[in-house]
C-alpha cells in the first residue's frame, strides 16, 4: 500500500479530533482496518487505533511488533503515536487502555464495526472498573469514512495512475477480442484477471463479472461455464487495487450483430451515463445526479429496468461514501458532492430473458464538473 506523509496523517487526525470534540467525546476507538490504515499507515489483519486528544494509541499483537517499530521510526510515522502490544486479547488490551491512561472518558466506537458481544463485554468491563471514574461507550457512525470520502492530493495521484492503467487493460482486451463467441464466461474472467495482474495491479478489487446473454440481466452475476453466443450482449465488470486504492470499470460488448432492441438498450444507457456525468459538480446533491441518469431511461420505457443506484465512492475499499441513488424515505439522506470525491457512474438496464447493459466509468468531482479517470472506447457499432 502507498503510505501518506506524516503531515497528511497529522491533518487527518486533527480532523478526527475536531469531530470527536464536537461530539463531546474523549477518544475514538477505531476497529475498521481500512480506517486504521487511513489514520496510521499501519496495514495488518488485526489492529485497533484509539484517537485521543494528544495521542494515537496503536494496539497490535506480537506478529506486528517489528513492523510497528519500523513504521514509527520511519519518515511516514503517524504523529504522537504510542504502540501498545496486547497481552491476551485485543478486547482486553483495549479495556486496559480505556480503564488506565484514559480512565473516566466518553469513548466513541464504530457502531457498524463492533459486534454486540464485544460491546457488552467491554461495557461490563468498564462498569466494573476498579478506578473511581468509570468510562462509558458511545455509538458513532462514519466519522472516519466521511473524511475518507474526499481524497487528498496524494490519493488523487494514485487514482489517476490506476484509472489510466485500468483503461489500458480494458482497451487492450476489447481490441484483442477476449470477449468472443464460443468462450465461456469463466474463461473470459480468468483472462481479465491475468491481464490485470500482469499490468501491475496488486489484486482484483472484487470478483470479476462476465455476464453473457440472459445472464446479463443479473447485475451481480457470477461467471459460469456458459458459452458466449453470437448476437448477444456481454457485460464485463472488473477492477483492481493499485497502491491500496480501488478502481472499477464496466463495458458491455456486442458479440456479432445484435438486434434493434439490444441496440436501443445500449444507446439509452450510453446517453444516461453522459447526462449523469454532465450533472456532476461540487455542491450537487447525490440524488440529483441519480435523477439525471434516469430521465433518458424513463423516456425509453426502461426506468423500471434500472433497479440499483447510479454509483458509489471509491477508495481503500471498493464501495465507499458517497452513494448516488434515489432519495428514499427510509434510506440514508442524500449528500452534497464535494470536490475531491472519487465516484463511479454506472447506469444499467436489466431485462429478464433478454440480457443487460451497464456502462461504468470513474470520475473525480471538481468545482465545476469532473475529471474523468477511465477512458475506454464504447461499442461504436451500437451507437
Amino acid at each position: 500500500m502507498s503510505r501518506a506523509s506524516s503531515a497528511a496523517l497529522g491533518h487527518r487526525l486533527e480532523r478526527v479530533r475536531t469531530r470527536v470534540a464536537e461530539l463531546e467525546l474523549d477518544a475514538l476507538v477505531v476497529t475498521h482496518l481500512p480506517n486504521v490504515f487511513y489514520l496510521s499507515n499501519f496495514e495488518a489483519s488485526a489492529a485497533i487505533a484509539v484517537v485521543a486528544p494528544s495521542r494515537l494509541y496503536l494496539i497490535t499483537d506480537f506478529r506486528y511488533s517489528a513492523a510497528v517499530a519500523s513504521l514509527l521510526a520511519g519518515p511516514d510515522a503517524p504523529p504522537d503515536a504510542e504502540p501498545l502490544q496486547i497481552e491476551g486479547s485485543y478486547d482486553a488490551a483495549l479495556a486496559r487502555l480505556l480503564d488506565g491512561p484514559l480512565a473516566g472518558g466518553r469513548f466513541g466506537f464504530e457502531a457498524a464495526r463492533m459486534t454486540v458481544k464485544q460491546f457488552r463485554w467491554l461495557e461490563d468491563r468498564l462498569a466494573g472498573a476498579e478506578t473511581p471514574a468509570k468510562g462509558s461507550l458511545v455509538a458513532v457512525d462514519g466519522i472516519v469514512e466521511r473524511l475518507r470520502a474526499v481524497k487528498d492530493a496524494g490519493e488523487l495521484d494514485i487514482f489517476r495512475r490506476a484509472g489510466a492503467l485500468l483503461s489500458e487493460v480494458a482497451t487492450a482486451l476489447l481490441a484483442d477480442g477476449v470477449v468472443a463467441a464460443g468462450r465461456t464466461e469463466l474463461e473470459v474472467a480468468a483472462d481479465i484477471d491475468y491481464r490485470m495482474k500482469r499490468a501491475g495491479f496488486e489484486r482484483p478489487a472484487f470478483d470479476t463479472i462476465v455476464a453473457s446473454g440472459p445472464n446479463g440481466a443479473l447485475p451481480h452475476a457470477h461467471p459460469t461455464s456458459r458459452r458466449i453466443e453470437t448476437g448477444e450482449l456481454v457485460v464485463v465488470d472488473f477492477g483492481g487495487m493499485l497502491d491500496g486504492y480501488a478502481v472499477d470499470l464496466t463495458r458491455t460488448v456486442a458479440v456479432g450483430a445484435v438486434d434493434a432492441r439490444r441496440r436501443d438498450m445500449y444507446r439509452a444507457v450510453v446517453e444516461s451515463q453522459r447526462d449523469a456525468i454532465a450533472a456532476i459538480h461540487a455542491g450537487v446533491q447525490s440524488d440529483a445526479v441519480d435523477d439525471a441518469a434516469r430521465v433518458v431511461l424513463k423516456r425509453e420505457g426502461l426506468d423500471d429496468a434500472f433497479g440499483h443506484g447510479l454509483g458509489h465512492g471509491l477508495g481503500l475499499e471498493i464501495h465507499e461514501d458517497p452513494r448516488m441513488a434515489k432519495r428514499r424515505a427510509d434510506g440514508p439522506p442524500p449528500v452534497a458532492l464535494e470536490a475531491g470525491m472519487v465516484v463511479t457512474v454506472e447506469p444499467g438496464v436489466y431485462v429478464p430473458g433478454v440480457g443487460g447493459v451497464r456502462i461504468e466509468d470513474d470520475v473525480v468531482v471538481t468545482e465545476h464538473g469532473v475529471e474523468q479517470l477511465t477512458h475506454v472506447p464504447l461499442e461504436t457499432g451500437l451507437l
